[in-house]
């Protein structure tokens, strides 16, 4: 079986200096390699191409058969590292603590510690309060990007 760990090392030599991040890498028993990268703009599909030209060139398919799957994580998949946070900064996400409330609003001032979330809370069932609360990465369970649509 191919190591997650090896796989992690080949992104991370490629993407060096090239403003790219690495969200997260998954081997399956079956070899199946999926990698998750992203940019603070986004990632291209020219981008995810190269990096899989990469690490194909960087495994010996006469050793052990694999397949590999490059791609941006997605609209659906949760922040997993710190640089989802910060690329997302003034969006609108869901949050989701470790006793599983649920809080929406705008990401802001994102620390290595943890995060703001401007929302909107309801006062006596109708007027609405703006309110600032603050999260620690421990305490949350998923945080991900809300697509509002006009």
């Amino acid at each position: 079986m191919i190591d997650k760990n090896d796989i992690e090392n080949i992104v991370n030599e490629y993407i060096e200096g090239k403003g790219i991040f690495l969200v997260s890498v998954k081997v399956s028993s079956a070899n199946r390699i999926s990698v998750f990268v992203d940019t603070d703009r986004g990632i291209t599909l020219e981008e995810c191409v190269e990096l899989h030209r990469h690490i194909e060139k960087s495994i010996d398919r006469d050793q052990e058969d694999f397949e590999l799957q490059v791609s941006s994580p997605g609209l659906d998949m949760p922040f997993m590292v710190l640089e989802q946070y910060r690329k997302n900064i003034g969006k609108n996400v869901e949050v989701v603590n470790k006793e599983g409330e649920k809080f929406s609003g705008t990401l802001k001032n994102i620390t290595e510690g943890g995060f703001e979330l401007d929302t909107e809370v309801r006062i006596k069932g109708k007027k609405k309060e703006s309110r600032e609360l603050s999260f620690n990465f421990d305490q949350v369970k998923m945080t991900r990007e809300i697509l509002k649509i006009k």
